[in-house]
Parts: C-alpha cells; structure tokens; sequence
C-alpha cells in the first residue's frame, strides 16, 4: 500500500490480534494495560489497552490489497495483492506448519499485469481466493485462483510482466492457471462472498453491481449503478449488501435487486470504508477522507424492506475515537460494538467502543427500566436493603405515595373528612392539617345557626383572612387567671368573626362561650402534653396547664422532664423586674419543644407584642391563628394574618388553607404546593370539597383534575376513576359530562334510550310508548319515534326493552324499577348489548351467562366469536378485587 493510507485487519481467530498494512506489514497483540503480557516500548490505545508488535513483514512491495486466510490453520497467512496484478502468499511470524510452509510465497499472475484492486477468501471453501482486476480489454477481471494448485509447466512469465517484483522466486511458486475467469473487458473495484451460498460472488464492476454463480458462469445477475465500491453482507441479515460511491451509500436488499431498498444521506467528502458491526445487528459504519469522525448508521429494526413506497428508517450518529484524521477502522470480531482505529499518518492507534443508545422505559408504577445494546437494567433503589428498605425508599416517591392512596379511597370519605389523613397514612402533618381544616369548615358550612344567618356558608370556605376582614363590634376584656382572684393585665379580644376562626382552629365548639376542654381532653387522649398545656396556658389557665404537664411526666412512655416545666411555670408572677421572669427570658430557648418555648415566651412578653409565640414556625399554624385571634387588637390581626398567608402561599404549606380557604388564594397556595410535591391528587379533593364555580373553573385546577384521571387511567384504576367521576359529578354538577352514546332505531335512526329517559312519569304517557301505566314494571318494546318493534333477545326471544327476570343476581326485586330522577330506568342485566362484528345480541345479563360457557355466538349458524373480538375485554382492571 505504497503512497496510501493504511488499513486494518483483525485476526479471524486470534481476538487479541491485528494487521497494519501500508508500505509493510506489522502485527499487533493487544492487552490490557498493566497486564503481565504488556511490555516495555507498548504503545497506549486507551485508557485500558495497549499494543505490543509481534512481527514485521516487508518482503512485500507496492501492496494495494490485503485479506487474511479465514481458516485457523494456517495460522497468519495473509493474502498480497500487488500493483502488477500479482497475488502472493505470505506469513507473519514463525509458523512450522507443513501446509504454511507450501503456501507461503506462492504466486498468482494474471495474463496482463495491472493492478489489483481487491481480495476476498470464500469464507466455506478457504482454498478459493477472488481477485479484481483493472480493465484489460483482453482479459477477465474477476479471477478466482484455487491456492492449492499446482504449477503449469507450460506457463512461461514475461520478463515484462514480473518487472515490479524485486524478489527473484522459484518458478515452482508461479500460478498463472485461475480456477474461474468472470467479467470481461470490464473493471472490478470490490468483491464479497455472499454468506447465504459460497458459489455466489458480489462483484461491484465498472458500472453496475454483479451476482456470479460458479455452477454458471456464463451467466449472471447485474443491477447498473454507480454504488460500487466497497460492497460488503451485513453478517446478521445475508440478503442486506451496502456499497458506496463517492459520499453515498446504498444499501440493497438481494431479493429485490432492482434498486437500493436506502440510500444514505449524502456526505461531503468521498467515503473511503464502509463496514458492518460484527457483533451488532444492523450497524453500519462509514468513514469519509480526510476525517475524525465516524458516522454510524442504525438499522436494526427494519431488517427487510416493507414496500416500494416505504423506505425503512434508520438513525444516524457520530462518533469521534481520536483527535487526528483517520486513516481506516475495523470492528472487533468478538468484542461488541468495539473497534481500533488508526491515523492517516504515523500509525497512532486508538481501541475505542461505540455506546450504545439507552432506550429508557418508565412505567406508570414507577418502575424504570432501560436497555444497552444485549442488556437490559432495572433501577433499584441504592442504598435499600431489604425489602423493608426498599418499601421505605419507594414510599418517598409521589407517584408511588398517590397510587398507595388511590388504593385506600383518599379523598372519597365525605362525612368524617379528617379521616382521610389516616386513608393517606396518617404520617404526613400537612395532610393531617388540611383535612382537618376542611372538616372544620364542612361542620360550620353545615351548622344550622349558620345556615340561618344568611351567607355565612359561603364565607366559612373564604378563609379566616377574609373573616377578620370583616370583623366588627369587638369588645376588649381583661380576665382573671382561672382558679385565681389574681387579675392579669393582659387584654383578650372577642367577636363573632373571631368566634368563628377559633371553630376553624379547632380550639372551641358551637356556642357563644369559648370552651376548649373538649379540645383539651382531645389532645391528652392523643398524648400531645405539651400544645395541650400551651393552650391551657392561653386560656389563661395556669393551673390547668399544670395539671396537664404533671399527667403527661406520669403517663406511659411521658416524659419526667414536664414536672420540672411544670414547677417552673408554678412559680410565675408578673412583676417586671422579678428574677423568675429574667431567668425564663434567657433560658427558653433551650427548651426543645417549641409549645413549651412559646408558653414561657407568653409569660414573659409585654401586651400586644408576642412576637416569640406568632413567629415560632415550629408551633402549628392553627395554634398561632387562634392565639392571634384572641390577643391582637383590630389593627395587629390582619396585618399578622396576610403575612402568614403570604408566607404558606410562597412555601406551598397546605396549613394554609385555614387562611386563605378555597378562593383563588387556595389556588396560588396549592399551586405552589403541586410544583413543590407533584400531589395533583391532593390537589383535585381539596379544591373539589367547597370550592366556588368560579375557581372550579380554573384552568389550574381543571389541570390538576385531568391529570389525576389521566394517572388512574395509566395505573388501570379504571374503577376508581369513575368513583372519582362521580365524586367530582357530586361536588361539581357542572362537570357531569352529556350522554355521548345512545342506542338508535334501526328503522327511523332515532335516539331510543334518550326517548326513554324523558318520558313522562304519568300513567297515560307510558301508554302512547306500548309501555303499562305501574312504575313497578316498564316495558319499551317498541321505537318511540316509528313505533317499529325493537330487536328480539338472542336467548330469551323477547323483545329488548323486556325486564329481565331469570338471570343469574336478578330477583324480584330487580323487576321493580323506579322511575325517579335519582335511579336508572333500567339494571345493568336489562341494557342492549350486541356484537359489532355479527350484529346478534340481546339482554346484557343473558348475553354474559350465556358466554361465561360458550365461545361461539347464541344464533344457530353463526360462528362469530363474539366475546374474543373485545381485545380491551382481556385488560383486568388494577384496582378489581
């Protein structure tokens, strides 16, 4: 390969072994680096491998060609194809094989010397060796030599015609008798054994490319084209052949020759080398001159063509092994997707390995799977050991907490709503905070004195930030503490609006007195010592916090430190200056439950300044609402409340909403609590249990809505996205969708059923239909619009609109059927049903016991399958018991 660029050969047995071929020949071992077979003076291919050169051959000038022997022996044989047309057998290293020493510097000269431009082995029948030739007018291009024969004594070689040849050889070696001669007066660029027989030989001539059968050769199969260069099979698909010419690759399909089934896109530069992934299905590498980059082309899933007008798609890569321009590639026999590449000048090699794309797959139950070329992976949580572990990692995931939720009916509780922080687990504070709230708002909303006064229900959904907003007539107080004739010179604040958020709070009952020992006793039955006491404390009941502090230090698992707490708030006066309400000042903040810091800061603090209890984050915002309600002044509690409110909407806080209700405030704060979690599904009850029509219709939540069906859909919970239809139809009436499907006359193309569902409920309504007078048994057997007969039962030969009353679940019970708004006019087993494919059908209860036995359809004659067609009527739902 004189003046050329080199090229190179991988070993077809030796996967650790490679040829360089340019002005000589070197073979090469490749090793990991550090590994014992590595040695000094290796050259570097990557980061993990190396080459160490085995063996130098030169004996072989002005090489244009090189194929290596496919057989295992004789090992390293390698055929030379030379600028005068020769072809000579050599060897790289040592080889003491008898047959190797035979073959070793054998000759195959043509009748007329010019160049040779390729070589191929038949990959069955080693001992055929193709060659193409240049054009001679007088001679075959095409010569397939068989390099086991002998020596024809009668061949005498021209001095001429051995000119270029500067090793003077035996003239034993010289065969100068091909086997086969094919294609002549012509040129050929490129030869290929086809795989799926070794008789046949792709030769890609002057102009057109051209199948030779050996059993034949007067004969063969030709396609003109410019494509002919570099022909190569694709190892995985034998019919699939890729050629090029100039910066275009063809890819033909032998099966239909006619024309390229692809044709790749174009390149700027001429292409040099094209050669199928080994190891790959469908991957097709191509190198352009004077380039670093490696195109890829990806055909795995369209192995065959479909059709004349459909091309198969493919998709295309870049790849870049090194920085230098490339001088040729070749693919790894063995290793996948690996291949070495060598510069255009001074033989810098790189060993480098196509990734392969990552097809990621995520299911609707979060499971996440992906493929990488023959491996497929599963995501497991890191760090998750056991099944305990893992359960726990999982649990953190949205996805996986709202499907656990669906299963349990989150949301669906309408009478006890706080019960749905338990149906959601009963672990989350802001789920348990949010549906008390809302349980809250739902027993004021339903409160009959409430109910009584006008538009007060409204305004209980609307927040306490619009409560206080409105309130008047507050009067101011100043108590005594409980159980003391001791008078406090704090000030307490009192009006119907501020009545109302403390219920919203949760702190007081129905009535005009503010009573919290319901709400007290509440608290110790669910051992929260501590907020019990605070509020205790706020009530201005210092001896009932006492008492509460004392029970908690006895209780079971309590802690004995709340005595001291306890003794400790004993001890309080309210003189200024006073050494208790100095020390508790400073030592508070020590104190690490955040009710027990905020009753000493109340203590210690000056009327109307309580910014240790109100700015305590840690202290729940119903607790710090309520103690606002009652100690601020009608100047200090809205300024607190809106920027409370401010506050959660910014963080996405569901407490939160006993601020700012179920307004577009709600909405802002949720939104900010969807982009925060993801919880659409929190979102879509929430918004759905006393929102206004006009924040219904929101496009914000109208989104949350849809993609919450969207995901019981995707999870199957087919079954539970029609209870939360009907929930939403509930909640919303103007969600109810329009009856979409309706069963028509066959005759006059009217709606039956719609007809139907407006009847009158009157005796002589029913009778102008053919239907009796008694709403205990309807029966429309006939089309309302024409009065034509509706289609008879398959089974039963009733007319449909007949009352069923012999199926299976169907009593006596079942035939009486109320006509009111609230109930269907008819039971499931009495709907039509038919067949879409044979038309026969009937009652819907008959047609199901009649399938649960038989295949074929109930007509006599008729062999429809009619249960087998539905391919949805296979899909069990998820959430089915």
């Amino acid at each position: 390969m004189s003046g050329s660029k080199p090229d190179i050969l991988w070993s077809p047995h030796h996967p650790d072994r490679y040829v360089i071929c340019d002005s000589e020949l070197g073979l090469y071992r490749i090793g990991s680096v550090g590994g014992s077979e590595t040695k000094a003076g290796t050259l570097l291919l990557s980061d993990q491998t190396a080459a160490t050169l085995l063996a130098i051959n030169s004996d072989t000038p002005y090489m244009k060609c090189v194929a290596w022997y496919p057989k295992h022996e004789p090992e390293c044989l390698l055929a030379v194809g030379q600028a005068n047309g020769r072809v000579v057998l050599t060897s790289l290293g040592q080889s003491h094989n008898t047959a190797c020493k035979e073959l070793v510097g054998k000759e195959f000269v043509p009748k007329h010397a010019r160049q040779c431009n390729t070589l191929a082995w038949n990959p069955v029948d080693s001992n055929l060796l193709a060659a193409g030739l240049d054009k001679h007018r007088a001679d075959f291009s095409v010569l397939i030599w068989d390099i086991s024969s002998k020596f024809s004594p009668e061949a005498s070689v021209a001095s001429d015609k051995i000119r270029l040849s500067s090793v003077d050889l035996d003239s034993s070696t010289v065969v100068t008798k091909p086997l086969y001669e094919l294609g002549q007066n012509d040129a050929c660029l490129s030869l290929c054994w086809l795989l799926r027989d070794p008789k046949l030989l792709l030769a890609g001539m002057h102009r057109n490319l051209a199948i030779f059968d050996l059993r034949n050769t007067s004969q063969k199969t030709f396609v003109n084209t410019k494509a002919i260069q570099g022909v190569t099979v694709d190892p995985h698909f034998q019919d699939r052949v890729a050629s090029f010419f100039e910066g275009q690759v063809a890819i033909w399909d032998l099966r239909k020759f006619e024309k390229p089934v692809l044709t790749l896109t174009e390149q700027p530069k001429p292409l040099t080398k094209v050669a199928w992934c080994p190891t790959r299905n469908g991957l097709l590498a191509t190198l352009t001159r004077d380039s670093n980059i490696i195109r890829l082309y990806d055909m795995q899933h369209t192995p065959t063509p479909i059709g004349d007008e459909t091309e198969p798609t493919i998709i295309e890569r870049s790849v870049q092994p090194c920085e230098s321009q490339i001088g040729s590639f070749a693919w790894h026999p063995s290793s996948q997707n690996r291949m070495v590449v060598v510069s255009a000048a001074n033989r810098v090699m790189t060993d480098f390995t196509v990734f392969e794309r990552i097809s990621l797959a995520w299911s609707s139950t979060t499971s996440l799977m992906w493929a990488c070329g023959r491996h497929l992976y599963d995501c497991a949580e890191e760090g998750a050991e056991g099944a305990e572990g893992a359960e726990a990692a999982i649990e953190k995931d949205i996805a996986t907490k709202m499907r656990q939720r669906a299963q349990s009916r989150y949301g669906h509780d309408t009478i006890q709503v706080w019960r749905n922080h338990l149906l959601a687990g009963g672990k989350d504070s802001q789920l348990k905070c949010l549906w008390y709230d809302l349980f809250y708002m739902k027993q004021c909303a339903e409160d009959i004195e409430l109910k009584l006064q006008g538009n007060k229900q409204s305004v209980v959904y609307s927040g306490i930030k619009n409560i206080v907003k409105t309130s008047s007539g507050t009067t101011e107080s100043r108590r005594c503490w409980s159980g003391s004739d001791r008078q406090t010179d704090v000030p307490r604040y009192q009006s119907e609006e501020r009545c109302l958020a403390l219920r919203l709070c949760g702190w007081i009952s129905r009535g005009p007195d503010i009573d919290v020992e319901i709400f007290l006793r509440s608290l110790e039955h669910e051992h929260e010592w501590e907020r019990a006491a605070a509020v205790a404390l706020f009530n201005l009941d210092i001896r009932r916090a006492i008492q509460i502090l004392n029970k908690g230090a006895t209780a079971d698992k309590g802690d004995l430190n709340l005595n001291v707490v306890a003794m400790a708030l004993s001890g309080y006066t309210d003189e200024k200056s006073s050494l208790w309400r100095e020390m508790c000042s400073s030592l508070r903040l020590q104190l690490k439950n955040p009710y027990l810091c905020v009753m000493f800061a109340f203590l210690t603090s000056e009327p109307g300044a309580y910014d240790g209890v109100l700015f305590e984050s840690s202290v729940a915002v119903r607790d710090r609402v309520a103690f606002a309600c009652m100690f601020l002044s009608d100047a200090q509690l809205p300024r607190y409340i809106d920027k409370l409110t401010n506050e959660m909407k910014e963080a996405g806080n569901l407490e939160g909403i006993l601020l700012t209700g179920l307004t577009k405030d709600g909405v802002d704060l949720m939104e900010s609590y969807v982009d925060r979690t993801g919880d659409v599904q929190t979102a879509s009850f929430c918004m759905l249990k006393g929102s206004p029509g006009d924040v219904l219709k929101d496009p914000r939540v109208q989104c949350w809505i849809e993609n919450y069906r969207n995901l019981l859909d995707a999870w199957r919970f087919w079954h539970k996205r029609a209870e939360f239809d009907i929930h939403r139809g509930k909640l919303d009436p103007s969600s109810k969708p329009l009856a979409q499907v309706f069963v028509s006359c066959n005759f006059c193309g009217k709606s039956i059923s719609y007809s139907c569902s407006a009847m009158p409920h009157q005796g002589r309504g029913f009778s102008q239909y053919g239907v009796s007078g008694s709403p205990t048994k309807s029966k429309v057997t006939s089309c309302p619009g024409c009065r034509k007969p509706l289609p008879r039962c398959a089974l039963c030969l009733m007319n449909m609109g007949t009352p069923v009353s012999n199926c299976p679940g169907t009593g006596k019970s079942d035939e009486k059927v109320d006509l009111t708004r609230e109930n269907k006019l008819a039971q499931f087993n009495n709907w039509f049903t038919w067949c879409h494919n044979c038309r026969h059908g009937g009652h819907a209860g008959h047609m199901l016991s009649w399938f649960r036995d038989h295949t074929e359809c109930p007509v006599s004659a008729c062999t429809c399958k009619c249960m087998q067609l539905d391919t949805t009527g296979n899909l069990v739902p998820s959430d089915s018991s």
